[in-house]
């Protein structure tokens, strides 16, 4: 696995939209987030489609490609952190230049959402470690909360530790720069599907969201035979998780993964909460992870800190993972080796 080096003070974080870009009226939010994240240490850069917003997409396909790829290329930055995600950065995959990419020096690409779409082919294709976790715009409130902040201690270190929440909630409001950025009202617990606690499980992460990782599959930026073979020795920790999707949308997806050989070599998996979810007449989500995991006769904990809800752990696709799970609450140790 090819580790970027690790985030140091002083180091440049370069900031492109592959996907949505920041509208108007999120302006200071942007604004807010770049003092943030230089008055922790860091030089920032921002290109210049990012404070725009047409047809949810910050520019022409091409012109994303060509941002990212110029932050990519920059000797000075470090780490590339787009605002959020979105709905189309697949149109832009065809503009990337993946050869080029597994030679140059890896840097640090961070996200979730729609990012993960950028993210699993640079883990796949180029052998690239990726970080799934917070987006630069979580970084603009009153103060970037514990869980944002991890971000940089993980790019920055080669061993982590991290503890599920005690609470999860939603965002205050995500256009006022002067809020603080979550209200977590609700108890975290961690449910373990199908096995008894105390679990510990380890292997190699990958994953990523659900609603965008799928519309992957069959093309080649999700082949995950030569990811699978070279460290099937590891075996893998899945994390997923999905926005928008109801119960019978998940059992798809994850039939589909599964019908694909996704969870080939899977040593358990992790689930965080599903935001936008609904069930479908009598169809819940149990029923949809009962079925899709029915016989793998592997651990699977549902209602991680993962994607959508916040808080959300920052996880490394490619990174060696031991995960312990006992009375609903989740460790997971992630080593950059």
């Amino acid at each position: 696995m090819n580790y970027p080096k690790l985030l140091k003070k002083g180091d440049t974080i370069g900031v492109c939209a592959p996907s949505s870009g920041v509208a108007p009226y999120l302006h200071k939010v942007l604004d807010h987030a770049i003092a943030n994240v230089t008055g922790l240490g860091y030089q920032v850069i921002v290109t210049d489609s990012v404070r725009h917003d047409e047809k949810m997409v910050s520019a022409d396909a091409k012109t994303r490609a060509k941002e990212f790829m110029e932050l990519y290329t920059k000797e000075e930055v470090r780490a590339i952190i787009p605002p959020y995600g979105g709905e189309f950065l697949m149109d832009m995959l065809v503009h990337l230049d993946f050869e080029l990419l597994k030679r140059l020096e890896p840097k640090w690409v961070c996200g979730y959402s729609d990012i993960t779409t950028l993210l699993f082919p640079l883990t796949l294709q180029c052998n690239i470690a990726t970080l799934h976790g917070s987006n630069f715009m979580s970084m603009g409130f009153k103060e970037i909360h514990s869980s944002d902040l991890f971000l940089f201690d993980i790019l920055s270190k080669e061993k982590s530790v991290q503890i599920s929440s005690d609470y999860f909630g939603d965002f205050v409001n995500f256009g006022d720069e002067t809020s603080q950025v979550y209200c977590l009202d609700k108890k975290t617990r961690i449910i373990a599907l199908g096995c008894e606690e105390p679990i510990t499980f380890s292997g190699r992460i990958i994953g990523g969201c659900m609603d965008v990782l799928c519309p992957l599959i069959g093309t080649k930026y999700a082949n995950l035979n030569l990811f699978q073979n070279n460290y099937q020795a590891d075996g893998f920790i899945w994390t997923l998780e999905s926005c928008e999707m109801n119960a019978t949308q998940i059992y798809r997806a994850l039939w589909q993964m599964r019908e694909n050989n996704w969870f080939k070599h899977c040593n358990g998996i992790l689930l965080g909460r599903p935001r936008g979810y609904a069930p479908q007449q009598d169809f819940t989500i149990g029923d949809a992870l009962r079925l899709a995991f029915q016989d793998l006769d592997i651990p699977i904990l549902f209602g991680c800190d993962i994607g959508h809800i916040p808080p959300q752990m920052q996880l490394v696709n490619g990174a060696y993972a031991i995960v312990e799970c006992e009375n609903g609450k989740m460790k997971i140790t992630q080593e950059l080796k």
